[in-house]
């Protein structure tokens, strides 16, 4: 079965050359309008009317107004702007399948939350300032304060791919790994908890690790009141979205120490203005919504449209298969 495939993605020319010949015998359209930022919305298309499957950022509106589009899939793990009840019934009453790469994007995650864990740890971005600053050699400060990972307790705001994923990492360290999320069915080596046992499982946690999506349900989750929850000294991460977070609660929690130290990724808004109060909060960590990268992402992205599209035409209930 032919499809006619629009995709407004700007892809590298060897994830360019996989997705061409990954669709022979389909029809691949290329939108006039495309963007390399996985992270911007695309405009509305004229082509999207043609098309079968859109693939890349499409206008939310393109997806609601065609009724010819059946599969709608996105380059990246989050979807706020399609999560909505006008958009998932209209999807849903026309048969329409919605899928997102969150599998692209949980290892590198993943390991971002780990390397930091481990750099706080071992104190080595306080070395690397000394290296750059005055040279000291902070012998005693240094090795008498790194910690183990060993045994200490992990809390995840969120637990879809990529705190699996983290979990997995983290299952050498014997660490004791907790995750909220709204459904508590159990999970191998992660105690799920129920939302109304957050504050207790805040107050034991060493490392709160937030990987919540953006939606007005997740709006400043986590503020003054969770922090204050938290156990003193804890350490905070963010990968999900800066929307989530009460960046004013966040830093009073820092300044005031009762938060150890925050590594950062993501925030409300991007790119943080190089005035905010972040940039130089006591012991807080960034890096430039970086996270999910990798070096081979466009043909990851690539890939993985492709392990859909076969599902997609192999017949039977494909929706199973997707990855």
């Amino acid at each position: 079965m032919a499809l006619t495939i629009l995709c407004n993605n700007e892809f590298s020319p060897a994830a360019t050359a996989l997705l061409e010949a990954g669709t022979a015998g389909h029809k691949l359209l290329w939108s006039a309008n495309r963007s390399a930022n996985v992270l911007s919305s695309g405009r509305s298309d004229p082509l999207a009317g043609q098309a079968d499957i859109l693939f890349g950022q499409p206008a939310p509106a393109d997806c609601l107004r065609h009724e010819r589009v059946r599969w709608v899939e996105v380059t990246t793990a989050g979807y706020t702007r399609y999560d909505t009840p006008e958009f998932k019934e209209t999807l849903r009453a026309r048969g329409a399948v919605f899928t997102n790469a969150s599998g692209v994007f949980a290892d590198p995650c993943a390991q971002h939350v780990l390397a930091m864990m481990l750099a706080l740890g071992r104190n080595l971005l306080p070395s690397h300032c000394d290296q750059l600053g005055d040279h000291a050699w902070s012998y005693e400060k240094r090795r008498y304060s790194s910690v183990l990972l060993t045994g200490q307790t992990v809390l995840m705001l969120g637990f879809g791919a990529i705190g699996r994923r983290l979990a997995e990492l983290l299952a050498p360290f014997g660490m004791k790994l907790m995750a909220v999320r709204r459904q508590t069915r159990s999970e191998a080596g992660v105690r799920i908890i129920a939302e109304d046992a957050l504050s207790s499982a805040l107050a034991e946690a060493d490392h709160v690790v937030n990987i919540l999506p953006d939606s007005p349900s997740t709006e400043r989750y986590v503020n003054a009141r969770r922090l204050a929850c938290c156990k003193r000294g804890a350490r905070f991460y963010n990968v999900g979205r800066g929307n989530t977070v009460d960046e004013t609660a966040l830093i009073e929690a820092l300044e005031t120490g009762w938060l150890d130290a925050a590594y950062l990724d993501v925030f409300a808004t991007e790119p943080l203005p190089p005035e905010h109060p972040l940039w130089t909060t006591r012991n807080c960590f960034i890096t430039p919504h970086t996270a999910g990268g990798r070096r081979d992402q466009d043909e990851a992205l690539v890939r993985h449209f492709l392990a859909n599209l076969q599902a997609c035409t192999s017949g039977g209930d494909w929706t199973d298969r997707i990855v």
